[in-house]
């Protein structure tokens, strides 16, 4: 009988508070995934090409779950606390029909051990089958691959979740029983008092609304400008006005539902009774919609630059080549012949057969005689051109970046047209006296090519060694080698006999090749370069890989996504179900209100419509705030986190941003349906006439 009670019991509450429990298996596997990382086949791969970088990322795992646990404990004390209160009567007829206090904990923790046990086993099992999904659909966007793939169990990972799982559902339970078995059985039976908090003047909490407006104006505008970025003192100061100008909002609310009380329609049916609600439920909790408002722009926040940052990492780089053998620097002035001995290593090695490109890009400097490195490149037509240019962030950067090139690199125009052809974009023409202009994605942005290639329309002049050079065509981007290390700011591609008369023939000769693409197609890219990178170990040459490039770009991928999204869901469950719980709290409280309503011959549906009307304004103000807060703390985000080289992109950022706004709104409503359900249920016990006991 005792254990018929426990399943009975443990099933009605999963029943009745079905926004909870989904809530702890969205945790269970949020916590899985993240702990399981390690296991990932990107990370497997990083760990290979970036290992330092990994391990501080994955050190910083621990501290998120850590992190985590706390935020989770909190919001199960605070659930649990609230399905202990909505079961204080059948408590305290429990214990007025005999049961003692020690039975009622051992029936209550068993309540509670077997709901988590449940939670664990549905819970892992769907994490261990995301976190599969998630590796091989990652595995596949970058080229992995799944040969390689194995199916892969955390075990590590599946009892860190279950272990800090249990530990704070058992801490939230222990101290929760222990004030309820505290209680007498009167005060468990008895109707509980609505409370009352005192209410301020009117003009206090127009006074409250209007300084949280101007706290967050001020704390957004300090944001955007960047300002503060500059200083940690600055930043303190602009999360502090954030937080305080949220709070004065929140409490400055009571004045605008004053407003609509004066000012709305009085025949519309309960439209009062709605109002009056949420004003009262505005000035009891406002505080806590505050907090979950907060919350929830930083899961907008994590979510929309997150996946923003990665999808822009994912295709910022044109990938044209796949290696660069190095020359190995002599005291030779040609280098020339560094390459043919490259060359031959490939050929003798049968290397050469698995490459379907392989070509030579010659980069130098000009050669300066003795040494006289003063006016050996001018370019005051460009610059000029500039200056007339509307004053702007990027006309200034651009303006500041160009006065240091008075030494550019050089690059022959054949190696960079064999480039060009393998990218798939059309060919320089240079004639004798002609150079193109080169500037490196890492320096600049869109909206500064774009500058330079207003300023290359009119064909300018520019002094090379002395003698003129006339610059024509557009910014050439492309990158002519794939060691992101080797970066050029600004360079000139020349053709090939200016080039050999201004570097006098001193330059280096980089080996770029392109792999076979049947291999590529069959195993995949990155497993075709890494097997590539095993066979030529054992050739002595130096040799950077895409792979070094990949890795890179990988690690901001994942840092950005992975952490950022593991960081929304956790807030996002947090305040949704931090507003749900203290809706259906703040419903049980006044439910002596319901009551008199359906005493009054209010009926079921019209008690329904009040409700859903209710939790569409309590869910809706904190989501709306947060919702207008995230678009311009996202835009505050990309200013102060993106490289100059992606500030010309913020414009699209900010739209991938917005439509991931979009998706955790649509997951808001989702919400909000969950807890009408709950509270129709509610109403419909409501309205069953109670025995007087």
């Amino acid at each position: 009988m005792f254990f018929n009670l426990i399943t009975r019991n443990s099933r009605r509450s999963r029943k009745e508070n079905g926004m909870f429990f989904a809530t702890l298996l969205i945790a269970i596997i949020a916590f899985y995934i993240i702990l399981s990382l390690s296991r990932q086949d990107v990370m497997l791969f990083l760990q290979e090409m970036e290992s330092d970088a990994v391990n501080r990322l994955l050190g910083m795992i621990p501290v998120f779950y850590v992190m985590t646990l706390i935020i989770l404990f909190f919001l199960i004390y605070f659930a649990s606390k609230f399905q202990l209160e909505r079961r204080r009567h059948e408590i305290g007829m429990y214990l007025m029909m005999g049961m003692t206090r020690n039975r009622l904990f051992v029936l209550l923790l068993a309540e509670d051990i077997r709901s988590s046990i449940i939670a664990l086993l549905i819970g892992l099992p769907a994490a261990v089958l995301l976190s599969e999904i998630i590796s091989l659909v990652t595995a596949r966007l970058v080229g992995l691959g799944i040969i390689g793939h194995s199916f892969s169990l955390s075990l590590e990972a599946v009892l860190w979740t279950a272990a800090g799982f249990f530990i704070i559902k058992l801490a939230a339970f222990l101290i929760l029983s222990a004030k309820i078995s505290r209680r007498e059985i009167g005060s468990l039976l008895a109707e509980r008092p609505e409370e009352t908090r005192r209410q301020l003047p009117a003009p206090v909490y127009a006074l409250a609304l209007l300084g949280g407006v101007l706290c967050l104006g001020t704390a957004y505008y300090l944001a955007i400008r960047g300002m503060s970025w500059y200083q940690i003192r600055i930043m303190g100061l602009t999360v502090l006005l954030g937080f305080a100008g949220t709070l004065l909002f929140f409490f400055g609310l009571r004045f605008v539902f004053s407003l609509i009380l004066r000012t709305g329609k009085r025949d519309r049916r309960l439209h009062i009774f709605n109002v009056r609600q949420l004003q009262e439920n505005v000035i009891r909790q406002s505080g806590t919609m505050a907090v979950s408002s907060l919350l929830i722009l930083a899961a907008l926040c994590c979510f929309g630059a997150g996946v923003a940052m990665a999808a822009h990492y994912g295709k910022s780089e044109t990938h044209v080549l796949d290696y660069t053998f190095l020359p190995e620097y002599t005291d030779e002035p040609n280098q020339e012949q560094s390459a043919e001995d490259i060359l031959d290593i490939l050929k003798k090695t049968g290397l050469d057969t698995s490459f379907s490109e392989l070509f030579e890009m010659k980069i130098g400097h000009i050669y300066a005689k003795n040494d006289d490195f003063e006016n050996m490149y001018t370019m005051d037509s460009v610059m000029r051109e500039i200056e007339k240019l509307p004053v702007s962030e990027d006309r200034d950067v651009l303006l500041n970046n160009l006065e240091y090139a008075d030494f550019p690199h050089l690059i022959s125009l054949s190696g960079y047209n064999e480039l060009l052809r393998i990218a798939g974009l059309p060919e320089l023409a240079l004639e004798e006296n002609e150079g193109a202009v080169y500037m490196d994605r890492e320096f600049v942005n869109d909206s500064r090519i774009r500058i330079m290639n207003g300023i290359l329309a009119g064909s300018p002049e520019v002094q090379l060694h002395g003698e003129s050079l006339r610059l024509t065509g557009t910014v050439q981007s492309t990158g002519v080698v794939t060691d992101s290390s080797i970066t050029l700011s600004f360079a000139l591609i020349l053709p090939d006999e200016a080039f050999q008369y201004y570097t006098q023939n001193r330059y280096d000769v980089y080996v770029n090749g392109v792999l076979d693409s049947s291999t590529a197609e069959r195993v995949g890219l990155m497993q075709a370069i890494s097997g590539m990178n095993d066979r030529l170990n054992g050739t002595g040459l130096n040799y950077e890989s895409y792979l070094q490039n990949m890795g890179r770009q990988l690690f901001y991928i994942v840092a950005a996504s992975y952490l950022t999204i593991y960081l929304a869901i956790i807030f996002i469950i947090v305040a949704n179900t931090v507003i749900g719980v203290q809706f259906l709290m703040n419903q049980q409280k006044t439910n002596r209100r319901y009551k008199t309503l359906i005493r009054l011959g209010a009926v079921y549906e019209a008690l329904c419509r009040s409700a859903e009307k209710q939790v569409n304004w309590y869910f809706g103000i904190p989501v709306l705030v947060a919702a207008a807060s995230s678009l311009f703390a996202v835009r505050a985000l990309f200013s102060g986190l993106l490289s100059p080289r992606t500030q010309g992109s913020v414009q699209e950022l900010m739209l991938i941003s917005a439509a991931m706004i979009l998706v955790l709104c649509v997951i808001e409503y989702i919400y909000m349906s969950a807890v009408k359900r709950s509270s129709r249920r509610y109403l419909l016990k409501l309205m069953v006439p109670e025995r007087e006991e």
